[in-house]
């Protein structure tokens, strides 16, 4: 059985741990940091404003993206002035388990990616971030690790 946790990618100059905690996320693993003070934590579970009550208390964007037994990716992101968007990893395999897709248009995802990019200071790649919107991959964890590169995210391989 794989990974039915998240992660969650954000700035912070406080104590993230803790502030992810008063968040709602609950299960918060060991953080890797990236470069310019992005980092990233897996955590076992999120709450439905967890996203949204951490962008505010960091005051920076962030993106979450929680897996469903490593096979999809369900991703959430949003920046500190309200602008959000979401977006589906491995529609493949969502498809097998019956996930609607319509529900996760790739168009409005990959416009979302790009000015969630811009607007945290990053410079996107519009055609890998597609690729990864599109893409299959043995686990959904490799497509996650691919659109952070892809949006920019410095020091993401």
């Amino acid at each position: 059985m794989g990974n039915s946790g998240g992660s969650l990618t954000t700035r912070s100059t406080g104590e993230l741990h803790q502030l992810m905690r008063e968040a709602g996320l609950t299960g918060i693993e060991d953080t890797k940091p990236l470069a310019e003070g992005w980092q990233v934590t897996d955590f076992a579970d999120a709450g439905q404003h967890s996203l949204s009550t951490l962008v505010q208390r960091t005051g920076t964007p962030a993106v979450m993206v929680s897996f469903f037994d490593s096979d999809v990716g369900f991703i959430e992101a949003l920046t500190p002035d309200g602008n959000s968007w979401e977006g589906l990893l491995n529609r493949d395999m969502a498809e097998s388990y019956e996930i609607p897709l319509e529900h996760f248009p790739i168009e409005p995802a990959v416009a979302g990616a790009l000015a969630w990019s811009a607007t945290a200071g990053l410079t996107p790649d519009e055609e890998a971030v597609r690729q990864t919107l599109t893409g299959s991959a043995l686990f959904a964890e490799e497509l996650s690790s691919a659109l952070l590169a892809a949006l920019g995210l410095p020091g993401a391989t």
